[in-house]
């Protein structure tokens, strides 16, 4: 470098030292001459150089001297400068000024005796070294004509004193650091004669100065500089920190000191965002605080954006700090990465931008793989700065949570391992847990759980534990169902892990059990395996506290089960079975005991005196007998207790069982007046025993009922003797084949029954009722015989099981069909077998319905009513007395009150399943309807279903006899069996909607809910019926065959004899209809497939899945696979799905020559297949987006999806006959619009679709009834009878095209700018076509009016305007280049609210509450959708004018209307109503015209 010529030889060379030039190749003579001819003439050049030197340094002190300053004054003392230092500047600057154009030389040998006699190290210092007030060369640099001069000597000289104090005396004073007395002199000048030849050099110097200097000068450019250079330093300072990542800090201090602006702002962020990557965790906050203190409203999503991408947050990449952590312990990551939260902490507090943008950021990722660590410390830091802002955090989180997109192991990695970071935040994850398990969501609730347990987990200190107790306890007090079971669970769940732990903190939880009366019986066993979990280890352990814990334990549990009340007798038979559970577990046998008896001896005390407090009460001794049961069947029990159980059952025979003599009974006794027969004997004579139904229903007293604790304690038989007999039930085998002792069938014929009393009546119901829950724990028993692999059986005994399984479920098949008719000839209240979950309270254990006792009379009317049904096949609605006396009146009941005519209601959509819930059970339940006709086999059983919830329920075994294939002839039938098959399938569709997710806190099923099928998952149900799969397409086959073929005469007496063979007797109204039977198989299995294909269990199981389609697949190559490119392989996913739709469609087309339900229920079938292969899709997408099979059914996704809308558009298009439809009209227009909604939504082109049919098609259907119009563009499901249904459904899909288009529009506005515009302008013409539907639809109302129409268009064109809102910041920000587009838009929308507001109008006026119930909500978007028009007209300047103004009352159609004022003539209590209207019009070229509708209403 030039600058380098000056230097000091001994300190650093020139450049022409360090790189010599090459010399011309001469002679060694010659060479020899010229370097000693050379180096004489450089020396006498030296000299004089020397000599012109120390002249131009005397003249310099000389000038110097006359302008008042004394160089010399002392050797060791600073210059001595004149008292007036401006005098003294402005002196030198005039003598150098004018002698600039006489005498040039005289600032050229000024400068060059300043640079000779700074040479001298002690002379340097002296000018350096500020005098009383300043330094002589601070003096000199403000002289505007040496400044510039001075400042390029100065730099030069800088290298040569780069290392001095680093290296000789790195703790000296100032005096002694020239580098930095130097820089000192540059700080904050006056002025600068050439900024930019001053700062070009400074950064010459500065790409070659070490790292301590860079930092010093640096941090220093903005008190150097100034404003002036600031893009060149930019630059520079870019290239440094490419080269040097150290440099970050200093760099980030300059831009932060820096007046930048603009493009050199945007473009220091932009250094600092790459830097992110790179720089050490050390250095991290300063930039974090940099960047996001820098943030602006232009800038801040990008900011955002780029931290979340690449800032690695836990386990930084500072390789210093993991090697400290390594050695000392405690790591400098831990103290780095809680710099960089409080960096972001501080930033956020202060900057309300920030914390908009992340909410925004992170509202629109979608993906689990896209979620970050960072994330959710973004969250929480959000969350703990407190403020509004909270409520939307907890809303992010939850919602997703919910899709899936926030796991486990992402909150797992902010917690584990990180308690020092979390510690100060600790109060705001504790408050985001308790958010979550208040949540509805069962998803939410065990992600809440999972976070409990993982910061308790994490922090061990006893303060931090007592606050997660005390949240959860607080849990529990909070009266939430939901909310208090998920408390519990993450109760059991830390007391199964940390029971330990606890023992110390059990007094903060030792007040749940003063309140266990306020919990159900799911809760009861969560609170009583909490403290068993305590009790185990409290008696393990020696401590006091530990004993204390236990021994009240058992004292609380000996007073409940002991207590009179039965309430509390039900919460201590729970108690002692759950610490029976734990104490008297194998595995805890070894544990030693602090207390005098061992853990065995405790609990058979504690189980004799249980089972004798509840001898006399069947209710208790049945939820007795069935949690021992759960606990045979769930733990290994020590021998001792099993022992004392299985004597226990052995009182069975002689309490229920009677002798029989070669299979007869030994005496012929009547009971009641009633002869009794027996009934079902499958062992013919060879049965020695029967079971005696009907002489223990005549012997029931009010003290015991024996037959209502028969099912509980077979069940408990059965157990006891799997259990001690290796699964075996060979012990009590008899009891499968033994008959039951019933009344004689000659009862059941009409004119017999009616001679009968009420007595008599009452117990044959009771009889059949008993009867059949014993067969149902026959089957629930002997079931596991066949089902499990046991090597104590032969395969002789498991096929006469078998037969003998097929056989008693005839049985139960005929006892229920009688017992159902029973019922609607005399309603009875049938006493319940096992606990409901529902039930709670005293009232729980209430006697049971035994004969001679007599029902409340609400309970009588409750099952009086739901016997009877109208002529329509409609049952009557169900209500009591005491609810409309205590039910608080509603307006309607006021409005009817007070005489005004109350419109109806508009009927509700139907249900999303078109299951045979909906179809099948209103046709049978018309051909079962009259009790004094046939009965119907397969009908379904109203009257008995309507009391279920009080039978026993049939294990998931059971299910398996659908796989049992009959050993017959040739010549056998296998429609004979489908019946039975239709029982089990009807079961299985019970089972499934179980395990569904409710839709609701409490689904409508949970009456029916087997209790046992609530403890199991729906992956479990799912595995346990997989075998199965194959047996559905076999009978859903059987039934198809059936259907096509012509009815049958002979089927009645063949399933007659089958039925005597099952020791049935004889009752000739029970018939059977073949077409019947088949036509309900065929609907059980469409739905069963169905359902579990809507299961998510099934997509997170592949190979489950594989299973169920593979079960449903074609013979041949199934046709779709042909026309995809390239061809699906047999065996792949991709295939199976093609496989099962084309075996559908197949269906599909069969049924189309039946019914409009079996089309519809194919439809909706197909369409589960669809939409499992979508969820598929999506569940790949989350878990492994580089999955092959991913690629795979995104091929096959769209062929699926036309050939479904295509299929509904066929069944849309055909002529279903009414007449013969023996559903009615309303469940034809459920069927067509579960149809309809599946066209529209799988069409190729939606929007184009809607916009065909409001516009073009519906608009032709007259308002009339006529019968026989002519189908509309070829639907002849389209008339004035379904014109209602098509309506809302379009009304329906528009507003999800409408909130499609709005999730677009953030997607275009983050798009880059070259595809933006075109993305723009056809997002409008959908936006467009949308509003024309609106407009189109809500114009009808001016052709039909009814009420239910108007009401719809009220309803859904407010939810359009609510929709149509949120579009709007993305129509003002293209409202300069779309803008005569977006007017059109807004002119066009305004031609549906006016309607609107003139629906609303005459609603009031007319009373019609239907419509003004809605009106509201309505009037409130449209008022929004008003001001926000005005505020984009006022916010883009486009010149149009906005002005408001009344508006006339006219009707629909445009007729002025006198008077808005209506009085009440027939209530004075109801005010007048005064509305006013608004007008918004914008005037471009063309007037328009915008309305809203205020209204004031006084009460």
């Amino acid at each position: 470098m030039v600058f380098l010529h000056q230097i000091n030889p001994s300190r650093k060379k020139p450049l022409s030292s360090v790189i010599p030039e090459t010399p011309p190749k001469t002679s060694k003579s010659t060479t020899l001459n010229v370097e000693k001819a050379a180096k004489e003439k450089d020396k006498s050049k030296d000299k004089e150089n020397e000599k012109d030197e120390s002249v131009c340094e005397e003249k310099m002190i000389s000038i110097l001297a006359d302008a008042g300053c004394t160089l010399f004054n002392n050797p060791s003392s600073t210059p001595s400068l004149p008292t007036d230092t401006h005098k003294f500047r402005r002196h030198l600057n005039h003598l150098f000024t004018s002698s600039s154009s006489s005498d040039p030389s005289i600032l050229s040998d000024f400068l060059t005796g300043f640079s000779s006699h700074i040479r001298n190290p002690n002379n340097l210092r002296r000018i350096l070294v500020s005098a009383p007030r300043e330094s002589l060369l601070r003096n000199l640099i403000l002289v505007p004509s040496l400044q510039l001069q001075l400042q390029l000597t100065l730099l030069e000289k800088l290298p040569e004193y780069y290392f001095d104090v680093e290296v000789s005396n790195p703790n000296g004073s100032l005096e002694d650091d020239f580098a930095r007395l130097i820089l000192n002199h540059f700080r904050w000048l006056d002025f600068l004669v050439d900024p930019k030849a001053f700062c070009d050099k400074l950064m010459e110097v500065l790409s070659v100065c070490p790292i301590h200097l860079k930092k010093e000068i640096i941090g220093s450019l903005p008190e150097i500089i100034g404003d002036q250079n600031n893009d060149s330093v930019i630059s520079s300072l870019q290239h440094m920190l490419e080269e040097d990542s150290e440099l970050i800090v200093p760099v980030l201090d300059s831009f932060s000191n820096l007046n930048l602006e603009g493009q050199l702002q945007e473009q220091a962020i932009t250094i600092a965002l790459s830097c992110i990557r790179t720089v050490d965790g050390e250095h991290m906050p300063y930039l974090i605080r940099f960047l996001m203190l820098s943030a602006t409203s232009v800038n801040a999503g990008r900011i955002i954006s780029q931290i979340r991408h690449h800032l690695k947050f836990i386990g930084g990449s500072d390789s210093h700090s993991v090697r400290g952590k390594k050695l000392k312990g405690k790591s400098r990551v831990d103290n780095y990465e809680a710099l960089v939260l409080e960096a972001l902490r501080s930033s956020l507090r202060f900057k309300n931008i920030l914390c908009q943008e992340i909410l925004r950021e992170l509202k629109f990722v979608v993906k689990a793989q896209d979620h970050k660590v960072i994330d959710v410390w973004l969250l929480m830091l959000i969350y703990s700065n407190g403020g509004l802002l909270q409520k939307s955090v907890e809303k992010i989180i939850k919602k997703n949570i919910i899709e899936g997109c926030f796991r486990e192991s992402l909150f797992d990695q902010c917690i584990r391992g990180q308690g020092d970071l979390v510690k100060e935040y600790f109060s705001s994850f504790l408050s985001v847990c308790e958010s979550l398990l208040a949540c509805k969501e069962q998803r939410t609730r065990e992600f809440g759980m999972q976070l409990y347990a993982s910061i308790f987990d994490e922090f061990s200190d006893t303060y931090s534990r007592q606050e997660v107790l005390g949240v959860l306890v607080a849990h529990i007090g909070s009266g939430s169902s939901y909310e208090v079971s998920a408390a519990l669970e993450t109760m059991v769940l830390l007391a199964s892990k940390y029971s330990k732990e606890l023992i110390p903190l059990s007094s903060y939880i030792n007040g749940i059990l003063d309140y266990l009366e306020g919990f159900n019986i799911d809760n009861l066993h969560k609170v009583y395996e909490v403290f068993s979990h305590l009790a185990l280890a409290a008696r393990c352990n020696a401590d006091s506290v530990g004993s204390s814990i236990a021994n009240e334990l058992l004292m609380i549990i000996r007073k409940q089960v002991s207590h009179p009340d039965l309430k509390y007798k039900k919460m201590g038979l729970i108690g002692t079975l759950k610490i029976v559970s734990c104490l008297g577990d194998r595995k805890n046998a070894a544990c030693p005991s602090s207390s005098q008896r061992t853990n065995c001896q405790e609990c058979l005390e504690l189980l004799k005196m249980s089972l004798d407090s509840c001898k006399l009460l069947p209710r208790p001794l049945t939820l007795f007998y069935d949690e021992l049961i759960a606990l045979l069947e769930s733990a290994s029990l020590q021998p001792a207790i099993t022992e004392w159980i299985g004597k226990h059952v052995g009182e069975f025979e002689a309490v229920y069982l009677s002798d029989l003599e070669g299979g007869k009974l030994l005496s012929e006794n009547s009971f009641f007046d009633l002869e009794g027969n027996l009934w079902m004997n499958l062992d013919g004579h060879l049965s020695p025993i029967c079971l005696s139904v009907l002489p223990l229903v005549a012997s029931s007293s009010g003290s015991s009922v024996p037959l209502q604790i028969l099912p509980a304690y077979f069940r408990l038989l059965s157990v006891v003797e799997r259990v001690t007999s290796e699964g075996s039930l060979g012990g009590i085998d008899a009891l499968l084949g033994c008959p039951l002792h019933l009344p004689c069938s000659k009862y059941f014929a009409r004119g017999v029954w009616l001679s009968l009393t009420g007595k008599q009546k009452q117990a044959i119901c009771l009889s059949l009722y008993y009867g059949c829950n014993w067969i149902r724990e026959l089957l629930n028993a002997f079931c596991t015989q066949v089902t499990g692999d046991l090597d104590c059986l032969s395969q002789a005994t498991r096929e006469e099981i078998t037969v003998k399984l097929r056989k008693r479920l005839r049985n139960l098949i005929f006892l229920e069909s009688l017992l159902n008719t029973s019922l609607k000839l005399y309603p009875v209240s049938l006493p319940e077998l096992h606990l409901l979950p529902e039930h709670h309270g005293s009232s729980c254990f209430g006697k049971p319905s035994f004969l001679g006792n007599k029902d409340s009379k609400n309970e009588k009317k409750r099952i009086s009513e739901s016997s009877q049904t109208t002529s329509s096949g409609k049952r009557k609605k169900l209500t009591s007395d005491n609810s409309q006396t205590l039910r608080q009146p509603t307006i309607m009941d006021v409005l009817r009150k007070a005489g005004v005519t109350i419109s109806q209601e508009v009927p509700k959509s139907g249900s999303s399943d078109l299951s045979c819930k909906g179809t099948e059970s209103q046709s049978e339940e018309l051909r079962s309807n009259d009790p004094n006709g046939p009965v119907d086999i397969s009908a379904v059983t109203i009257v008995l279903d309507a009391q279920r919830f009080k039978c026993r329920p049939l294990q998931v075994d059971c299910l398996s006899i659908l796989s049992f294939s009959e050993i017959q002839d040739s010549n056998s039938d296998p429609a004979i069996e489908l019946p039975l098959h239709l029982y089990l399938l009807r079961d299985l569709h019970y089972k499934l909607d179980d395990a569904s997710p409710p839709s609701k806190q409490f689904p409508l099923g949970s009456l029916r809910a087997p209790p046992v099928l609530n403890k199991m998952t729906a992956s479990e149900l799912l595995n346990k019926i997989r075998p199965l799969f194959p047996s559905l397409k076999k009978h859903f086959d059987c039934a198809v065959f059936v259907l096509k073929e012509e009815g049958d005469e002979t089927y009645q007496e063949r399933w007659k004899t089958q039925s005597a063979s099952a020791g049935n007797p004889d009752i000739p109204d029970l018939v059977i209809s073949k077409p019947a039977v088949a036509g309900s198989v065929f609907s059980e299995v469409l739905f069963c497939v169905s359902k579990m294909l809507k299961l998510p269990d099934i997509q997170m199981d592949m190979q489950l899945l594989l299973d169920l389609l593979g079960a449903f697949q074609p013979i041949g190559v199934p046709e779709i696979v042909l026309s995809i490119n390239p061809l699906p392989s047999a065996g792949n996913i991709d295939y199976m799905y093609c496989g099962a739709y084309s075996f559908l469609e197949g269906v599909m087309d069969i049924a189309c020559s039946f019914t409009l339900p079996r089309a519809s229920e194919v439809i909706a079938t197909l369409e589960s297949v669809v939409s499992s292969a979508k969820s598929f899709v999506g569940h790949l997408l989350e878990t492994d987006n580089k999955s092959t099979n991913l690629v795979r059914i995104q091929k096959v996704l769209p062929t699926l999806c036309s050939r479904l809308g295509s299929c509904a558009r066929k069944l849309l298009m055909q002529n279903w006959d009414d007449e013969n439809h023996p559903h009615g009209s309303k469940s034809k227009g459920d069927m067509i619009q579960k149809i309809l909604h599946i066209y529209l939504e799988y069409s190729d082109s939606t929007a184009d679709l809607l916009e065909e049919h409001a516009c073009s098609i519906l608009p032709q259907v007259h308002s009339g009834k006529s019968r026989s119009e002519e189908a509309v563009y070829g639907f002849p499901t389209l008339c004035s009878a379904t014109f209602i249904v098509w309506y809302r459904v379009l009304y329906e899909q528009n507003l999800t095209v409408l909130n499609k288009l709005v999730k677009e529009a953030t997607v275009i506005a983050k798009s880059a700018s070259d595809v933006r515009v075109e993305a723009v302008s056809l997002f409008l013409i959908k936006l467009r076509q949308s509003v024309n539907v609106l407009v189109s639809l809500v114009n009808m109302c001016k052709i039909h009016e009814k009420v239910n129409v108007h009401a719809m268009a009220v309803k859904y064109g407010g939810k359009f305007v609510d929709l149509f809102l949120k579009v709007f910041d993305f129509l003002e920000a293209n409202f300069q280049v779309q803008g005569d587009i977006i007017i059109q838009l807004v002119k066009e929308l305004q031609k549906a609210t006016r309607t609107i507001q003139t629906l609303c109008s005459e609603a009031k006026g007319s009373r019609r509450t239907m419509i003004t119930t809605k009106i509201p909500a309505t009037k409130r978007s449209m008022e929004r959708f008003l001001f926000r028009v005005k505020a984009l007209f006022h916010n883009t300047s486009s010149g149009c004018t906005f002005w408001m103004g009344n508006l006339k009352h006219k009707d629909l159609f445009g007729q002025v209307v006198s008077s808005q004022v209506y009085v009440d003539q027939n209530d004075a209590s109801i005010d007048q109503e005064a509305e006013d209207t608004m007008e918004a019009t914008v005037n471009d070229d063309q007037a328009t015209k915008s309305d809203s509708q205020k209204e004031n209403e006084s009460e």
